[in-house]
């Protein structure tokens, strides 16, 4: 990590290789690879959702787990590294219960919809439960090759992001939403009809 880039086209990739944080060049199809890539869009489309209008709070907490999912990238990309604190897995905790207090009780399960802003929280709930699903993976096919706080903390996000995409819906704040939408379920309602 003593190194910044200078130049983005290499052409070191372009048989099929990509080289790590450490200097090794692995397939771009290898499982780290994946689990950084994941990683990488979970960030990008935090990114997007950092573009709507959001509740001041909620724009801080995203920009600092934007920091700690670099910090977690940067980890994959170098092989028993450690740069993501374990500080960052108890600062999801803390967001997750304060933002979480605020909301009311589930009675029933939601949609992934309502505000815009809302809707895109709940794609990067996704892409953080996919990313999550790859370090999994990772640390199956090289045991001890992730840190528990790398798993733990893509954990707590797709949480939080649960649970934020719940705070924007009803924040409001693009005037489409104002509660949860929930999934109409027909057996759920007694109907008997298909």
């Amino acid at each position: 990590m003593g190194h910044r880039l200078t130049q983005i086209s290499t052409r070191t990739g372009d048989d099929g290789s990509t080289g790590l944080g450490d200097g090794t060049r692995v397939a771009k199809d290898h499982l780290r690879v994946q689990a950084m890539g994941d990683v990488d869009e979970l960030n990008s489309t935090l990114g997007l959702l950092l573009c709507e209008p959001l509740p001041d709070a909620v724009r801080v907490l995203l920009v600092e787990i934007q920091h700690e999912l670099f910090n977690l990238g940067g980890e994959l990309s170098i092989p028993g590294y450690a740069l993501l604190k374990d500080e960052a897995v108890a600062a999801l905790d803390a967001a997750l219960a304060a933002h979480n207090a605020a909301l009311p009780r589930l009675q029933e399960f939601i949609l992934p919809a309502g505000t815009r802003s809302a809707s895109i929280a709940h794609v990067a709930r996704t892409v953080a439960r996919r990313a999550e699903r790859a370090v999994v993976a990772l640390d199956h096919a090289e045991p001890g090759g992730v840190r528990p706080a790398a798993r733990q903390y893509l954990n707590r996000l797709s949480d939080l992001l649960f649970v934020l995409a719940r705070v924007l819906n009803r924040a409001n704040l693009d005037g489409l939403g104002g509660d949860d939408v929930y999934w109409q379920s027909p057996k759920l309602r007694g109907s008997t009809s298909p």
